[in-house]
């Protein structure tokens, strides 16, 4: 189960972009994993470990909250198939941070979905639309808009001489 919530954080983080130079995501794996949450419900015949209440859960630099997270194990249950961050879902590492009311990790699928008026922070830089998918694999990430929610992006100019590091 540490295992797979392992992979989970650092998946989520990049779906959110951000990924830190500073911390590979195989030296964030080695670190430890603390869950805060009001409640904890394992399910072992339905394979589900959920946190509910004030969910935090924190792996070196990177912090995610949410109201609820669930975890869905694989027929080997070390093996995690899906997570899904319900309610209030904020991804934070130093000056960049995602938000969404729903965030989902498909292991399987090697994607991370966020939706429920996603939004990709790093400082005053801002990246919005309806659904922003991160392909772990591919290291690549698909914004889409909607008619009445189209892809935005505020990208502040960065003053010469000045670390301008990377977009959100």
């Amino acid at each position: 189960m540490k295992q797979g919530l392992r992979a989970t954080l650092v998946c989520l983080a990049l779906a959110a972009g951000l990924c830190s130079a500073h911390a590979a995501p195989a030296e964030r794996n080695s670190l430890p994993i603390q869950i805060k949450s009001s409640e904890l419900v394992t399910d072992s015949a339905a394979k589900t470990a959920t946190f509910i209440g004030k969910v935090s859960a924190r792996q070196g630099d990177v912090t995610i909250y949410s109201d609820k997270l669930v975890i869905n194990y694989g027929a080997d249950s070390q093996e995690v198939e899906k997570v899904e961050a319900f309610g209030n879902v904020r991804i934070v590492q130093g000056d960049r941070h995602g938000e969404a009311g729903h965030a989902v990790y498909d292991n399987k699928g090697g994607k991370i979905i966020l939706d429920g008026n996603p939004k990709v922070f790093q400082g005053e830089d801002v990246i919005t639309g309806k659904v922003i998918t991160y392909f772990v694999d591919e290291q690549r990430s698909v914004v889409t808009g909607a008619p009445e929610e189209p892809v935005r992006a505020v990208i502040h100019p960065k003053e010469k001489g000045k670390s301008g590091g990377a977009k959100p």
